[in-house]
């Protein structure tokens, strides 16, 4: 169903709207395939930009992976090597730990806010 409104605009047009659709009209501008050029190389060049991305992350990725898992092993001899009484959580510490939770937020939230009205 087409509203009555719609077309009593259309039937109410002015010679400012005639001539604005007289001009909108018009043949394209001949440019022996310029515009198809440029837009040819924006879309290859975004498609380039968005390919190199998740490409560098890949061959990153690939070169980092055995490094990575030599860092891990390191980092688990080193964890046996460490007496574990000191990774033992005193006894004190698990009754003061809503406090201890309490304190981090509050210090979290307060620099939150220092940050926010800095800006």
């Amino acid at each position: 169903m087409i509203s009555k409104i719609i077309n009593m605009v259309d039937r109410m047009k002015d010679t400012e709207d005639r001539l604005l659709e007289s001009m909108f009209q018009s043949e394209p501008i001949a440019d022996n395939g310029f515009s198809d050029s440029v837009m040819w190389r924006l879309r290859r060049r975004i498609w380039i930009c968005r390919l190199t991305l998740p490409a560098a992350i890949l061959i990153g990725g690939a070169i980092a992976i055995k490094p990575a898992l030599q860092f891990v092993l390191v980092g688990s001899r080193l964890l046996n090597a460490v007496p574990q009484e000191l990774f033992a959580v005193p006894a004190a510490w698990i009754s003061q730990l809503p406090i201890i939770l309490i304190a981090a937020t509050a210090l979290v939230i307060g620099m939150l806010s220092v940050r926010m009205l800095d800006e």
